[in-house]
């Protein structure tokens, strides 16, 4: 596997990383907001009235986007096995012309 081929991973691995990981940070931190401006009005300063609602934001995000979060770590799992291939496929026609006919 090159370097550049290798960088093109890394780099695909990190996109796919943030945009699965997107619809839980946006809503834990729109839940945690709207939590904590309620608790600073009403002066309620419980640990658990801060937990229960980002844990059922997040079975939410769950319910709703969990089938495209498989799919999308799923096909990008799909082409880095795939990828792996071609390139060892790549490397082997490379040695076979390098390699002197006899």
């Amino acid at each position: 596997m090159s370097p550049d081929s290798l960088l093109d991973l890394w780099r695909s691995a990190l996109t796919v990383a943030a945009a699965v990981s997107a619809p839980f940070l946006i809503t834990g931190l729109v839940v945690g907001l709207t939590v904590a401006v309620i608790q600073t009005a009403t002066q309620l300063q419980e640990s658990i009235l801060t937990f229960v609602p980002k844990l059922a934001a997040a079975l939410i995000v769950i319910a709703l986007a969990g089938h495209w979060m498989l799919d999308k770590l799923g096909r990008f799992t799909t082409a880095a096995f795939t990828a792996q291939t071609e390139s060892q496929t790549d490397l082997a026609a490379e040695v076979a012309a390098t390699t002197p006919s006899p």
